[in-house]
């Protein structure tokens, strides 16, 4: 099945109202399915990279930048610091979040420089980790994703970390994480995501029955329609078609569809328009418009535009 990016397949870790580098949005969730040929070797003995003799000097910070824009609950995790580190770590983490869409590499970097002085703080590993994961350095992600998950006792990046596992080349390690106590313990969109990233690596794997099982978890209804929906349906549905059931597949692949059309996603998202003309817009006044409309707007008993006018016997 086709890969999409690790852009996408990250994005339903954390949503733009949950907890991520800054106040900036992610879009889009794991797919669960990688190409071997995408696949990065492990960096061995690269432990701590933000630590490192020869690391790079931090990146410079985008002079609108004041660190105020991290939410409350980041916001409050770095209260433990003081005030000069406060101010760095916050302001790091606010580049990395509004970077990591655009310029992951650059976005790591900056994650990085907050954790050379926030390195203890839940939220600072979690962003080294989901910005090296949108980087696809994939053992870096993998080694700060299981340390943020050990000191705040939050799962939610399981798929993350199983999807970091197949970016290794290790998908039976995959499917160990999806397997286990911590994996049993999820719900909702998290579970769904997991199921898709194990589905994926059972595939890996060559065992399109264990995958096609792999997705069958709760969150696959044909009745209610989630934002993880669309892509669940589909990877349910390619995986029918592996096993040659055609015609329950075509049943997926539409219920995706409507799905789509449902939640305004895919196909159905609306476009982003920007407008780069500097002139302002002329704002109408809501008088105008109610002017404009009664001016339109047909008298009593006068016909509307395209209706013919009443016959003598309709009059009567």
């Amino acid at each position: 099945m086709p890969a999409e990016s690790s852009r996408d397949r990250r994005s339903a870790a954390r949503r733009p109202d949950d907890r991520r580098p800054s106040g900036g949005d992610r879009g889009t969730g794991h797919d669960g399915q990688r190409r071997a040929g995408e696949r990065r070797t492990e960096q061995r003995g690269d432990h701590r990279r933000s630590d490192r003799p020869d690391r790079p000097r931090s990146p410079e910070i985008d002079e609108d930048v004041s660190g105020k824009e991290l939410d409350k609950e980041a916001a409050g995790q770095l209260g433990t610091l003081n005030g000069e580190n406060r101010k760095w770590v916050s302001k790091h983490l606010v580049m990395a979040g509004r970077l990591v869409d655009v310029d992951p590499a650059l976005a790591l970097e900056h994650a990085l420089a907050a954790s050379r002085r926030g390195g203890r703080l839940a939220v600072v590993r979690e962003a080294v980790g989901l910005c090296a994961y949108a980087a696809e350095d994939f053992a870096e992600a993998l080694r700060e994703l299981r340390t943020y998950r050990r000191i705040s006792g939050d799962q939610t990046h399981l798929p993350v970390q199983a999807d970091c596992e197949r970016g290794l080349g290790r998908p039976q390690k995959a499917v160990e994480l999806g397997e286990s106590a911590e994996a049993r313990q999820l719900s909702g969109a998290v579970r769904a995501e997991l199921a898709i990233v194990v589905a994926g690596a059972h595939q890996d794997l060559g065992d399109h029955a264990s995958a096609a099982r792999a997705l069958e978890v709760p969150e696959l209804r044909k009745d209610r329609a989630f934002s993880f929906s669309p892509r669940l349906f589909t990877a349910y549905g390619e995986v029918l078609e592996s096993l040659g059931r055609t015609e329950e597949s075509s049943q997926w692949h539409e219920r995706a569809f409507v799905a789509e059309r449902a939640l305004g996603s895919g196909a159905f998202a609306d476009p982003e328009i920007m407008d780069f003309d500097d002139t302002p817009a002329e704002v109408p006044k809501v008088k105008d418009l109610l002017d404009g409309s009664r001016a339109e707007r047909p008298a009593a008993g006068e016909p509307q535009a395209g209706q013919e006018p009443p016959t003598a016997e309709e009059q009567a």
